[in-house]
């Protein structure tokens, strides 16, 4: 190998980098200091190779047809990584099942989704990678829902190369578990139960169910159980448990939830056994909402009357995590204060908006 005499330190942007003059034919593996430009008049003024690439066999002619004899590359150091490598290895801190890598461009690698699910985030975790310095992971938040296809977060270290030893102590940040979890959406059967006496008895339409069909229907879910019932607290929590009986493993209660005499549907839930874990949570629309689980992973909801007509309320909030199978506490729900407030845009953009990121 033909090294020239000139090696030096070279401050750019992005650190300091220990380069030396090669000829070009002997460059093969080596790593390029800088951006190489190609200028074709009237055709293209752009890089053919972007600083930070691994040359290969097939790249010398290309350098030499744009005036490269000699190139500036990184010293062989078996103590620092390449920015390709370093994020390979970030990658491999944050990915779990579900989950596959973009390609490695320019030090960055994208974590995709394989499967419609829900996103976890280990946020004490996620923080400690980025505090460590020289290096970074951005991800979408926690407890976002997310489809096949999507962009989950991005990794790449911020010098061009990094000592491998630094990124040896960031391993053991996740030796445990990975920064981040996508846990599938699974198929429901759900249950609806319809109170109030205006709709048993017919003084008004049912405009409530119709809605609730329609937002378990963005989801791999099967309604198998359905009846309505007038403001009979013993009636109600019998329905719930005939439902359960029949194989539900959802259960959603509409109306009856404020505190009017009439509307006796938390008594009802709380009357069949199952575990209050809030009633009231930090969100509007949605105050009045109940969560409760029966037996301990059977979820009985009780669903204030704005879910019929709030084009995004708690019910969105809440049932991606549901149908995930990831059982939400009461202290999660009172971290919904923040980002709890939905602002009805005339164009909803939800789930790629502040509502309900508080948690």
């Amino acid at each position: 190998m033909h090294y020239l005499t000139l090696t030096s330190y070279h401050k750019t942007e992005r650190g300091i980098c220990f380069m030396k003059l090669i000829k070009t034919e002997d460059a093969v593996g080596q790593v390029l200091c800088h951006d190489i430009t190609q200028i074709i008049k009237g055709v293209t003024k752009d890089a053919v190779f972007r600083k930070g690439h691994i040359i290969t066999e097939e790249d010398i002619p290309v350098l030499l047809s744009v005036g490269k004899d000699h190139i500036y590359i990184w010293e062989k150091d078996d103590t620092i990584l390449h920015e390709n490598e370093a994020a390979q290895i970030l990658y491999e801190m944050c990915k779990n099942d579900h989950i596959h890598p973009s390609d490695v461009k320019e030090g960055k690698i994208e974590l995709i989704a394989d499967c419609d699910g829900l996103l976890k985030v280990d946020k004490e975790k996620l923080k400690k990678v980025n505090s460590f310095g020289e290096m970074m992971i951005a991800s979408r938040h926690g407890n976002t829902p997310v489809k096949a296809g999507d962009k989950l977060a991005g990794t790449r270290i911020i010098p061009l190369v990094i000592k491998k030893e630094k990124m040896e102590r960031a391993k053991e940040i996740c030796v445990d578990a990975p920064i981040f979890t996508l846990k599938p959406f699974h198929k429901k059967k759900a249950a609806i139960i319809t109170t109030g006496n205006e709709v048993y008895h017919g003084r008004i339409a049912d405009t409530f169910t119709p809605v609730i069909r329609e937002k378990l229907a963005e989801y791999d879910t099967e309604v198998i159980f359905h009846e309505t019932f007038d403001d009979d607290n013993k009636k109600i929590t019998d329905g719930c448990l005939a439902a359960i009986e029949a194989g539900a493993d959802l259960v959603i209660c509409t109306g009856g939830m404020s505190v009017d005499p009439d509307d006796k549907t938390p008594l009802a839930i709380k009357n069949t056994g199952a575990e209050i874990i809030s009633y009231g949570a930090p969100v509007l629309p949605g105050a009045m909402f109940l969560l409760s689980y029966y037996k301990g992973n059977i979820p009985i909801l009780g669903l204030p009357g704005c879910v019929m007509y709030a084009k995004r309320t708690i019910f969105d909030l809440v049932l991606p995590r549901i149908m995930a199978d990831d059982k939400v506490t009461a202290e999660e729900l009172a971290a919904l204060g923040e980002g709890g407030l939905c602002l009805n845009c005339e164009h909803c953009i939800y789930p790629n908006c502040g509502f309900g990121k508080g948690w």
